[in-house]
């Protein structure tokens, strides 16, 4: 019960690491308020909160529009008078293209969501996390440690959060708050194993030799789930991590090391 009785805003919503994160934190004891475009997978994952005896409270929030992000760190501070800890778990995949040839809109976009509506929550959330010393973890990507081509845009978007949580962290450290960042490799949830599925048949093999084939390049052969990088996260939001900010954690069982 690391999270006891405490209060988690968790953006971005979805049936992986999103469900994950909610589920992680109301098992550790906390509140959650859920915020994400689709209000069908809010509910769902709301009723899986309730299920472990933790309230759970959902907002259909876009975080690229200052009023819907408005709307969702009020609903919180209206729900329980407090927030403890903010995860930023909202994100989008700007063109998987050459940066020689990418769209550049597209890359706007990318960063808009990634990186701009990532600070808009952040900043309408800071008075509420510093009246109770809060937490904030963003979710990366391992994008950071390396640069394959095509995925140059996306690395950007990652680098730039990055380089967010380092300076909110050190902005916001004197008012008691701690900005750390989480860096999952692949994550083993539907829309990878969809992808595993059609690479594939692809290629005429089974989808367990493509997980073979790619566990095979991290140290422990296996690749992470939503709730082993929702740890982490429930990590860095407790008072076991009271003396850590400004880091960048990687959750990828080995397949990068930083």
């Amino acid at each position: 019960m690391l999270l006891r009785d405490r209060v988690v805003v968790i953006s971005g919503v979805g049936p992986g690491l999103g469900r994950g994160l909610a589920l992680r934190c109301a098992a550790a004891g906390a509140d959650v308020v859920l915020g994400a475009r689709t209000e069908a997978r809010l509910a769902e994952v709301a009723k899986e909160v309730a299920g472990l005896g933790r309230r759970a409270v959902t907002v259909r929030a876009d975080i690229t529009d200052e009023a819907s992000c408005r709307g969702l760190a009020e609903a919180a501070l209206e729900s329980f008078g407090r927030v403890d800890g903010l995860v930023n778990n909202a994100f989008a995949i700007p063109p998987l293209t050459d940066l020689g040839s990418v769209d550049l809109d597209a890359v706007r976009a990318g960063l808009e969501t990634n990186v701009l509506g990532t600070l808009r929550l952040t900043r309408l959330l800071t008075p509420a996390l510093t009246e109770h010393a809060g937490s904030v973890v963003m979710i990366n990507s391992a994008v950071l440690r390396h640069s394959r081509r095509t995925f140059g845009a996306y690395k950007m978007a990652k680098s730039a959060l990055l380089a967010l949580a380092q300076s909110l962290a050190t902005e916001l450290g004197p008012q008691g708050v701690r900005v750390n960042t989480v860096a999952p490799g692949y994550i083993w949830a539907d829309n990878l194993k969809w992808y595993f599925d059609h690479l594939a048949k692809k290629r005429g093999v089974t989808a367990q030799q493509v997980y073979d084939e790619t566990a095979a390049t991290t140290d422990l052969r296996r690749l992470p789930e939503p709730d082993e990088v929702a740890d982490a996260v429930v990590f860095l939001l407790s008072p076991l991590a009271r003396a850590v900010t400004g880091q960048c954690l990687d959750v990828n069982c080995g397949e990068w090391h930083h």
